[in-house]
């Protein structure tokens, strides 16, 4: 496996920056020093001078459409858009078709991974009113899956649940951290009744009204009070209201805490004013909603009552996007631009590097007990990306790599620039170019 020597470069981990060198040798970390001589030949070095270090992206939420929707995307052009954005590790959810309703059908998906995925992955046990005894097997497999995905009381195809029978025993016998997705659907049933009655045509205006802040408390609530009956390892993603802000601490230490939660990239961009420009573009489940939300929600992430940064990556295609409000599906491709996004509001003053690193691959391998990844530390796989800062990206349709082929992000031009990224010490992509002859690795977990 060959060596690469990154020369005089910041390197952002664990709360600090500091130039340095690294080694990567057999997929490793292998040294991090001041200054590093190679012992012999065989050894590219890369000059760092300038530029920024930092450990891969673990993007906890993605869809990646594989199987049965890959007219939208598939695990392999996917991956490749999330290397091309520094995220070398994901967690993909269930509802694909078929849905991973039992073990055999999960494992299909990592079959798949392992043949495609340039990107290290781990896929969600999907849950539905009627699986509980596949759901529950994974408890046999806590140290090789990310985890158990419930919907709870939203509507997703056959992964609803909304049985509470079936909900409580989940949450009471599993030994697998739980993800869920909290949106009454009742609730916005009724919304969307009542929405009817008073206009004519909806448009995307009213999303964020029918699935309001409200419905999405009362389904959070829900599941943390279950997760406080029985402890359980909730893990609750999406967050997108001010409201349900109430519901988390920061007084614990992240790997203390039982209940954790997520925001996305799109509820900490855009707020309910954005949808006069982009419409249905911007579309996602739960709604991005009124600026007073984002506000909070970036709040929340600073002082750590939010622990990590993930993108809900969405894709559908274009013509599915530009339906009529009712029948444009919901969610947003978002994981080639994550990380360029966040740096963009670490130029504006926003948030720190450290801080961008430790919520967006740190915190997520803490929460997750992703093993030996997430940090720049010796003996850890060498999941890297460098950043220059001095340089720029501009979006446009011939840089797109998510196989939709559209991004809200077109015709903006980032402040930073991905140069490398380094899946398991090797050089995926770097300036352009790529090597794909090597495919990411199922995560593991240290659970026991």
């Amino acid at each position: 496996m060959q060596k690469y020597l990154i020369k005089d470069i910041h390197i952002v981990n664990e709360g600090t920056i500091r130039v340095s060198d690294l080694l990567i040798a057999n997929g490793r970390i292998e040294k991090i020093d001041g200054s590093i001589s190679p012992a012999h030949g065989g050894v590219i070095e890369i000059d760092g001078k300038g530029k920024y270090l930092l450990p891969g992206v673990i993007d906890d939420q993605v869809h990646f459409r594989e199987p049965g929707l890959t007219h939208k995307a598939n695990i392999y052009t996917e991956s490749k858009a999330a290397v091309a954005g520094g995220t070398t590790s994901f967690m993909e959810m269930p509802n694909t078709i078929p849905a991973a309703l039992t073990q055999e059908l999960l494992e299909d998906k990592y079959a798949i991974g392992a043949k495609t995925s340039l990107a290290n992955f781990s896929f969600f046990m999907g849950t539905s009113n009627d699986n509980t005894e596949e759901v529950l097997k994974t408890n046999k497999k806590k140290n090789s899956v990310c985890g158990i995905k419930i919907f709870m009381g939203s509507s997703t195809g056959n992964l609803l649940v909304d049985n509470y029978l079936t909900i409580d025993r989940i949450f009471r016998e599993s030994e697998v951290l739980i993800a869920t997705h909290c949106e009454e659907e009742t609730m916005i049933r009724e919304n969307l009744q009542r929405l009817k009655a008073e206009k004519e045509i909806l448009e995307p205006s009213d999303h964020p009204i029918i699935r309001n802040d409200e419905e999405c408390f009362e389904s959070s609530f829900k599941a943390v009070q279950l997760a406080k009956k029985y402890g359980t390892r909730l893990h609750i993603l999406h967050i997108s209201t001010e409201k349900e802000l109430v519901l988390f601490t920061n007084m614990l230490p992240l790997k203390d805490k039982r209940i954790t939660a997520e925001v996305c990239v799109h509820h900490l961009h855009f707020t309910s004013d954005d949808y006069a420009t982009y419409g249905n573009l911007i579309k996602s489940n739960p709604a991005i909603k009124a600026p007073n939300n984002r506000k909070a929600l970036w709040e929340a992430l600073m002082d750590d009552r939010l622990d990590v940064i993930a993108t809900d990556h969405a894709p559908h295609t274009w013509a599915e996007k530009n339906e009529p409000y009712e029948k444009a599906h919901a969610g947003i491709p978002l994981v080639q631009h994550s990380l360029l996004l966040m740096l963009d509001y670490y130029k504006q003053g926003t948030i720190t590097l450290e801080k961008i690193v430790e919520k967006m691959s740190h915190a997520v391998a803490d929460c997750f007990q992703v093993k030996e990844r997430g940090y720049i530390r010796e003996g850890y796989f060498a999941d890297l990306v460098i950043v220059d800062m001095d340089d720029t990206t501009t979006v446009s349709k011939g840089n797109i790599i998510s196989k939709c082929g559209w991004s809200p992000f077109e015709g903006k031009t980032f402040s930073s620039k991905v140069t490398h990224t380094f899946v398991n010490g090797n050089l995926v992509y770097g300036n352009g170019q790529w090597d794909e002859s090597i495919k990411g690795q199922r995560l593991q977990f240290d659970r026991s």
